[in-house]
Parts: C-alpha cells; structure tokens; sequence
C-alpha cells in the first residue's frame, strides 16, 4: 500500500515476509534530515538503498520537521565552513531537482562584541576558505539594522550566503528524489533489533530486511538504538522553546530588512529568523533547553526559556510585543563539545553512526548525507572526519 503527500509515495509494508531474497547496498535507519539526505546520495549514485522510518510520515516528533532553519557558511570552526561551501551547491541543487524553492538566500548576521573571540574566529574562518563577508564595526552595525538595541560595542559579520533553508521542504525534497533515483521509502517501520555480520539484518514489527551496510541516523533514540552494541556515548536529548514574536509595526522585521541572526550571548545563544513562515512574527530563540526523554517532550517545564526570551526580547528587539505569539517545540540531541558523530561504530565496518547533531546539523545535511554514504561504501570521506570520531569520548560506564 502507498501513502501520497505531494510528489512524495511511501510505502507501508503490510507483510509479514521476512524478505530474506532482497540484500540492499545500503539501508538507512532514520528518516530525518540525516538519514534522508545519506540515503539521496546513495540512490543517486545508483545504490540499491532502502529508507526505513519509525513513525508514519510525514511527522513533528523529532528534529527535523517545521518550516525554517537558519543556513550559513559562518562557523568558528574551518571544518564547519569548509563543509558548508559544498552544501550550499548541493541545496541549490537539490531544489532544481525537486522543482521548488529549499532556500531562500536573505543573508546571515553573526553579532557580538567588536574584535571579540566569537567574531574574530568567525572572520578566520570565512578568510581562511575564501568565503564573501562583510564586517561591520559598532557604528555601521546600528546604522544598518536600526531596529536592534544591542550594546555600543556590539559589531557584527555579514554571511552574504546565508539564509532560510525551507525545512519540510527540504526533507519532502530528499525523500521525493531518494525515490526518484530508485530508492525504497517505508514507513511505520520502527528497528527493533539489528544483527550483525557481513550481511545485516534489520528486524521490524512486520518484516526483516538486510543490507550489505547500514547508517543509523537515529536523532533522540540515539542511546536507546546504541545499548544493544554495548556503546553509550555522552548525549543530552533537550527540548527547544521554537519562540515567535508579534512585530509592532507590520512588516519592520521582514527578510528584506532582517537577515537570520545569531548571538553567543555569554553561554546563552540566541538564533533568530526575520519574519517569512508566519507573516508578522519574528522567530527568536534560545539554542537551549531542559534535558527530556525522547517520549515525553511535552512533560518537561520550560518556563524559565520562556521567561529568558521575554527579558531579551524586551531588551534588543524593541520593535516586537514582549511575549512571545506563537510557541512550538523541538527537540535536540547534544554532545558535550556540540559536534556530531559521524563515526563506524566499534568492531563494526559496515554500520555507519550519524548522531548527535546538537541543533545545528541542518544545514550540514548536504554534506553529511554525502559523507555518511561514503562511509557506508567503505570509501575515504570526502571531509577529514577527526572532529567527529566516536572514540573522541571515553567508554561510558552504566550500560
């Protein structure tokens, strides 16, 4: 049986077959950005690849969905800049193939203290991989976006490629072309157990499937999926207060006049997007939130994100109501040094691990999807993936 939304058929596997016949290349657990973009890659490289998700699609309970997400080639870090100039060609591309728009190109505003560390490591790193920038010192900073109030010594980059990626857009636009080059899309399909070995099976409620290699994309089920190998790494699941903010004068903080913004605010960052997915309302948020269970997003008390965001808002954004319009909810999975892993998993060559994204790995989809499917055709990466390493965290005990 198929399901329909849009250009995008899923296949909902009503059989009880094991379906021990069929060897895919690849098959990828995890239909959310990651998973989606490794298993598009496959596909278009001609690999028989198999998308397994656990919830009917489309759906909202993990990181991916909603209509924004900030992109931009600005980083402190070189790998993350480098990475990005490759994912920003194939998000352009990407939505050429699907035939809508994926991003929508308004600009990007690093903001913080003249000649601080954060700007400067940002400025680094744009020279350094010869990236368009602009830098703006205190005074050019308020002149050109009057409608913030920061302090006088305030400057900011600007990232003239970044901008809003379309987020349900994006992933529809995966998953439709994944099928498009011949890929299988079931959902409904929850893993419940993965058996090793040269060729790996994949057990699900209503069938078994195999593949010469497997990527887990796992978003917050990380440790859940994890404790069967004996591997336990340091994740943090939080649930994120998605903030939108009423303009006090129709149309002062639109894309044209607000670029997406981000702020490290003393180990309190705040992003920010101008106002498009909710015509009049400016979305504005804190980068963090309480540790929750993947299963009870809703239980947790964020109260005091909430009370945070109307005391900045208040503060910076004078031009928005002071209490926020429109509150959503989303969900990161953070490791201490906020870098994912991108990583084999111990003794295993053929299963590949992408997880821990930390609330920015949207954007980087393009180029992890890549990445991920190299290391599931047992190819050098494309990227030096140091950074990214499971072994960078020592054996957690508590299995």
């Amino acid at each position: 049986m198929h399901k329909t939304f849009g250009k995008l058929h899923v296949l909902v596997d009503l059989t009880q077959s094991t379906m021990s016949d069929v060897v895919y290349d690849v098959v990828v657990v995890g239909a959310g950005v990651e998973g989606s973009a490794a298993a598009y890659y496959l596909a278009k490289r001609g690999k028989k690849t198999l998308l397994l998700e656990q919830f009917p699609l489309p759906h909202s309970r993990g990181s991916s969905h909603g209509q924004s997400r900030i992109t931009r080639k600005a980083y402190s870090q070189d790998f993350y800049t480098e990475m990005m100039h490759e994912a920003t060609d194939i998000w352009r591309q990407l939505e050429k193939e699907a035939g809508w728009e994926v991003f929508r190109p308004t600009g990007y505003l690093a903001m913080g203290e003249h000649n601080g560390v954060f700007l400067q490591d940002n400025v680094s790193s744009l020279t350094r991989h010869g990236a368009s920038f602009q830098y703006l010192p205190p005074l050019d900073f308020r002149r050109r976006y009057p409608m913030l109030a920061y302090p006088d010594n305030y400057a900011a980059i600007v990232d003239p490629d970044g901008g809003i990626l379309r987020a349900d857009k994006a992933l529809l636009a995966y998953q439709g072309m994944f099928q498009k080059y011949g890929g299988r899309l079931i959902d409904g399909a929850k893993v419940t157990n993965i058996r090793r070995g040269n060729i790996v099976t994949l057990d699900t409620p209503n069938a078994s499937y195999r593949g010469r290699s497997v990527i887990i994309c796992p978003g917050p089920w990380a440790s859940h999926i994890l404790r069967p190998f004996g591997v336990k790494l340091p994740l943090k699941v939080v649930r994120i207060c998605v903030l939108y903010w009423k303009e006090r004068q129709p149309g002062s903080h639109g894309a044209s006049k607000l670029p997406t913004f981000y702020e490290d605010n003393d180990g309190y960052p705040i992003y920010g997007l101008p106002s498009e997915e909710y015509p009049g309302h400016v979305k504005i948020c804190l980068h963090l939130g309480p540790e929750m269970e993947a299963e009870s997003r809703d239980q947790v008390d964020a109260k005091w994100v909430i009370d945070r965001m109307r005391n900045y808002v208040r503060d910076h954004f004078p031009g928005l109501e002071p209490a926020p319009s429109i509150v959503e909810t989303c969900i990161y999975t953070n490791t201490p040094d906020c870098h994912p892993v991108i990583d084999y998993l111990p003794s295993s060559r053929n299963i590949v691990l992408g997880a821990g994204f930390s609330g920015h790995g949207f954007k980087l989809s393009p180029v992890v999807g890549k990445v991920l499917g190299q290391l599931a055709c047992g190819e050098t990466p494309s990227y030096g993936l140091t950074p990214f390493r499971i072994d960078r965290f020592p054996p957690q005990a508590g299995l």
